[in-house]
Parts: C-alpha cells; structure tokens; sequence
C-alpha cells in the first residue's frame, strides 16, 4: 500500500460508467455551493475569541465522539486520549502522545465515515498528501500545527475558506449566548445563529439534575418558578429571546417521540410533585410527551423550526458517562415508533402549515413504513437526513432508497452536518453531495428523471432545501 493519500474524484460514484459520467456532472454542477449548516455543536466561542486551535489533538481528536468511541471499542482508554473527566482525575496531557496513538490505530477508521472525513480534511484543509500512519505521525502534526497558528487558519478565517453561509450551534435553554453577542457586536458579519435545545428543562424532572436546571432557568429570567404556569411563560420568554440573537430552530432529544395532551390539572400535579422531587418516571416519561406537544404550539406562534432526535439510548455505559460525563457514555439506537407515538400532536398541529417539524431518525425500519408515509401526507413533517450512525455513503444511500418514492426530494431538509469537529463540515457536506449526485444519476440512467430535473434536485438537496426549511 502506498503512503501517499490521494482522493479520488470519482469516489463514491457508481461503477457503471454512464451513471458515473452524470454523476460526475451533477456533482461539479454543486460542489462550490456555499454550505448551509443549519443543525451541528460547534463552539461558538471559537468564532467570538478568533483564537487559534491549540495543537491537531485538541481540534481533531479530542472534541469528535466519532473518534474515541472507536479507539474505546479497542481497548484504549478515553484517559490515554487525553478526554477530559468530570472530578478533574488525571488523563493524558501529551497531546503528541494522543496524537501518536491516534496515528498508530487510524486503520480502525477504514471503510468508515470517519476515515473518509478525516482523509477530506487532511488531503484538502491542511494539504496533507500522505497517509496518517505510525511513521507519518509526527510529521503531519508538525505541519497541522504550523498552520493553526498561521491567521489563514483562525476560526473566522477557516469559516470564510469554508465557504459557510450560515451555521447554528446548539444551545441550553437558560445559556446566556455571551458568544453569540460577541460575534453581532463584532466587525465580522457572519451568520452564526443559536438553536433552542431545552432538554434539561423538559426531560427527567424526577431527578435531582431537573430541579437544578429549573432553579438556574429562574435565575436567568430572575423569576420564581414555582409553577407549571410560570415554567411554560419562562421558556417563552427564552425562546422570544433566543429568537432576537438570530434563532431560527429549536432541537429535541427524546428517547420515544411519544406525545400526549395531559389535562390542566394533571400537568400542574406533575409539576408539583416534580418541584418537591416526588415526580416518577411515569411522571417523567408523560411530561415529556406533553412538553412536546406545548413546544409544537410554541414553534406555531414563533415560527421556530422544531426538531425531534429520538431513538438514542443516552449514556448506555454508565461507567464511561459516569467517570466523563455526558456525551461520552456510548449512546446507542433503539427501535422507535412514530405512527402511533406522534398520533396525537400530529392530529392537534400537523395539519397547520405554519408548524414546521423535522424528525430524525436511528431506526432505519421506519423509514420507509412509518416516516415517509407521515411526510408525504402531513404538511407540517419534513425528514432530517440520515444522523449519526447512518450518516454515512450507505446510510445516505439507504436513505434516499426507502424515502424517496413515498415521500418525494422535497419532503426532506437537504444535509447537516450535526458535528463538534468544526474542520471536518466541507467534508461532510462533500460526502452528502457526491452521494445524492449518485444516487440522482441513477434515476437519470433508468429514465425516471431527465437530466435538467436532476440538475434542479441536486442543488436543492445541497443548498436550497436545508436554507429554506430552517428559514436561513
């Protein structure tokens, strides 16, 4: 095998050279499109302090959970990574030695999207034209470091080379958005907008944690909440709020989209009993689903695009989750229901084409019995693309496979990108668009579209589906 690393143009293209030809053409048709990345988790005090990433481990290996769950799976402890834990015990702070062991297990990552977004941004962020291996290691951090404290590769100056539009980071409800009023009252005029995720103010409330986080969202409003009333007029009031820095969505993770109407006096004794930590998990598991529906009725009269990612069993080992905290404990899919689970707010708002509800999925056997179906009838459902562990050529692929005929282009939001690894967005946008470029070919090839059509969808899928939906 050859050391040198060298990205073929034609990847991921078909095999059959006439579908390979058209999807090449509908690939350079969008290629240059400027990226619209309207779901993701980068930092926004990157772009409000512009200061240099400190070293290739801290950008590319520490922060990507695509990374170190994969090197975990190995044997190889989050501590010799250098992930930091949550009691501030001691983990490995030679960032070449992380960067060494990254090297010496890169062959983990072939076949796998990581490896095709890593191979991206080495070959064409940092001009990098060998392969990262053991022998290589050291001399590809040398040159990744030579170029981070160089102003071309500043955060603000990597997002104009990026070419990105418009980027929204993820943000707790009661978070002040200091970073993001940095960025407006600076003299850089880029669209970085904040999304609405309340998570730890609607799920769990029979825990200790919930309590705390209605306590810190009280502050913030610097009102009591000591009321179910109270508690819906302060998330209105953060998401008027969040809607005057610039928002434009808001973001839900459930384990099940159930959803379900309580009645007044049920919600408030659920409320009560959650505020004096009586609350159960069935008190949890029915707030939730009655959260949902509120939240449909709020995105109805704010017009905030409302997403759903369900389907994730979060911190299944809690070992990790416990000794790392949150987001590090191996979040695994589960079977989920949609058709059932989502009857009731679908039949109160989704007939209302002022709702616009974007559903994600980790359950690929729904797509094509439950999802497809629900967007191709009700006009307030759009389909997110594929997430996570199906964000990928195959899943992309699968995705566009099972959807398409029910559902249609149209019913679906384009790509996000959904990463904390801010070097690897044109990577990830690259892979989506040579793969639906490939999969549009070979509707052409078998006469179901015409080529002027595909050249049409090939943009919406890259560009104006994703700026639409997300009103950016």
């Amino acid at each position: 095998m050859t050391d040198k690393l060298i990205l073929n143009e034609d990847r991921f293209f078909d095999s059959d050279p006439k579908i390979r030809k058209v999807a090449r053409e509908l690939y350079e048709g969008i290629r240059d499109l400027p990226i619209i990345s309207p779901h993701g988790h980068t930092d926004p005090r990157w772009f409000a302090e512009n200061q240099p990433f400190p070293d290739p481990t801290e950008l590319i290996v520490i922060p990507d959970h695509y990374v170190f769950r994969m090197l975990y799976s190995r044997g190889i402890s989050l501590e010799s990574l250098g992930i930091p834990t949550v009691d501030g015990s001691p983990v490995e702070q030679d960032h070449r030695k992380i960067w060494q062991l990254f090297a010496d297990n890169f062959h983990l990552f072939l076949g796998t999207p990581t490896g095709i977004w890593l191979n991206h941004e080495f070959f064409t962020v940092f001009g990098i034209d060998e392969r990262l291996n053991s022998k290589s290691a050291q001399r590809i951090y040398d040159r990744i470091q030579e170029q981070l404290q160089s102003p071309d590769f500043l955060p603000r100056a990597m997002f104009d080379r990026f070419d990105i539009e418009a980027i929204s980071t993820t943000d707790a409800a009661a978070d002040s958005l200091e970073h993001h009023e940095m960025i407006r009252e600076s003299d850089w005029k880029a669209k970085i907008v904040p999304s609405f995720r309340p998570d730890k103010v609607v799920n769990h409330i029979h825990t200790e944690t919930w309590r705390c986080e209605i306590e810190h969202l009280g502050r913030v409003g610097a009102r009591d909440i000591g009321s179910y009333v109270a508690y819906i007029q302060a998330l209105e009031r953060r998401r008027e709020f969040f809607k005057s820095m610039g928002a434009t969505s808001t973001d839900h993770a459930v384990l099940e989209p159930y959803t379900h109407e309580m009645t007044s006096g049920e919600v408030n004794a659920v409320f009560q009993r959650a505020l004096k930590g009586k609350a159960s998990e069935e008190d949890a598991v029915r707030f939730t689903a009655h959260m949902l529906m509120e939240l449909a009725r709020m995105s109805i009269e704010d017009g905030l695009v409302m997403q759903i990612h369900p389907g994730s069993y979060r911190n299944h080992n809690e070992l990790v989750m416990k000794k790392f905290g949150l987001d590090k404990g191996g979040d695994i899919p589960v079977r989920t229901e949609y058709t059932f689970n989502l009857h009731a707010l679908l039949n109160r708002y989704g007939n209302d084409p002022r709702l616009t509800l974007v559903l994600f999925n980790l359950d690929e056997s729904t797509n094509s019995r439950e999802l497809a179906p629900l967007a191709g009838h009700y006009p307030a459902v759009k389909l997110g693309p594929p997430w996570w562990f199906f964000d990928s050529v195959e899943g992309m692929t699968r995705f566009r496979q099972t959807v398409t005929e029910t559902a249609g282009f149209y019913n679906t939001v384009g790509f996000n990108d959904d990463t904390r690894a801010f070097a690897s967005i044109p990577a990830r946008h690259d892979l989506s668009r040579r793969v639906d470029s490939n999969f549009l070919a070979g509707l052409v090839a078998r006469h179901i579209i015409d080529l002027d059509e595909a050249r049409g969808l090939s943009r919406a899928l890259a560009y104006d589906l994703a700026k639409e939906t997300y009103k950016l």
